[in-house]
C-alpha cells in the first residue's frame, strides 16, 4: 500500500489505476513459484481476460493526455514493488493454507496482520514526527474524530470479509474480487445515475463479465 500511494507522485492516476488492476497475474505467478500452487492453461486466459477487461474499462484517454509525470521510471517501479508485494503476500497465504493442518482462522489472521501494521505505522510516525503533527491536526479540527472513527470501522469490517475469503477460497480469487470492486463500482453509477461508457469501456465490460462466467463454470475444473 506504501509504494502504491507513493506511486502516485511520478505516475498518473489511471496510470495507478491500470497498474493495480494487474494484481491477480502476481498473485498467481509467485502463488505456483513459492505457494505450491498449479493452475490449468485455462485459468491463466480467464484471468487474463478479467485484467484485460477492467485495465480498458477503467482507462480514461483524455485524463491520461492531460496528466503530466516527472522522474519517468520511479513511479513504475513503486508499482511494479506494489504488485510484487500483493503477490508474495498471496504466496504466503497460500503456503500457510496448503501447510496449516487446518485452515488458518481469517480472525487470527486479521489480528496478527493489523498488529504488525500498528507497530510499524508507529515506528514510522516516530521517526518522521508525523505523531505530533498528527495530533496538532485533531485539537485543530476535532471533528475528524468522528470521520476516522466510522473510517475505521467500515475498513474493519471490509478486512473480514477479505480474510475470510482468503480462509475460505484462497488468495486468488480474493484478488479478483478486489480487482473487478472499481469496475462494478463505476458500472453501477452507469446503472444508477445515467453515466455514459465509451465504446472502449464497453468492450472491457464485455470481457469481464466474459472472463468471470468463463472462470465461474470451468475455472475449478
Amino acid at each position: 500500500m506504501v509504494t502504491s500511494n507513493m506511486s502516485l507522485r511520478w505516475v498518473s492516476y489511471p496510470t495507478q489505476v491500470i497498474g493495480k488492476s494487474c494484481k491477480p497475474i502476481p498473485v498467481m505467478m509467485l502463488g505456483v513459484l513459492i505457494g505450491g500452487r498449479s493452475y490449468a492453461l485455462r485459468k491463466y486466459m480467464f484471468v487474463l481476460l478479467i485484467v484485460v477487461g477492467v485495465a480498458l474499462f477503467m482507462y480514461n484517454p483524455s485524463k491520461a493526455a492531460t496528466s503530466t509525470t516527472n522522474a519517468i521510471g520511479l513511479g513504475e517501479l513503486m508499482l511494479l514493488m506494489s504488485l510484487s508485494m500483493d503477490g508474495l503476500t498471496g504466496a504466503v497465504q497460500e503456503r500457510m493454507r496448503g501447510e496449516a493442518n487446518a485452515k488458518p482462522n481469517s480472525a487470527h489472521m486479521m489480528k496478527m496482520i493489523n498488529l504488525f501494521s500498528i507497530a510499524y505505522t508507529f515506528i514510522g510516525l516516530i521517526l518522521t514526527g508525523e505523531l505530533l503533527t498528527f495530533v496538532h491536526f485533531v485539537e485543530r479540527h476535532p471533528f475528524v474524530v468522528y470521520e476516522m472513527l466510522t473510517f475505521s470501522i467500515a475498513s474493519a469490517l471490509g478486512q473480514f470479509f477479505i480474510f475470510v475469503m482468503v480462509s475460505e477460497f484462497g488468495p486468488l480469487p480474493c484478488s479478483i474480487v478486489t480487482t473487478t470492486r472499481k469496475f462494478f463500482t463505476v458500472l453501477a453509477s452507469v446503472i444508477f445515475f445515467g453515466n455514459i461508457l465509451t465504446g472502449t469501456q464497453w468492450f472491457g465490460t464485455i470481457a469481464v463479465f466474459a472472463g468471470l462466467a468463463l472462470d465461474s463454470v470451468f475455472g475449478g475444473k
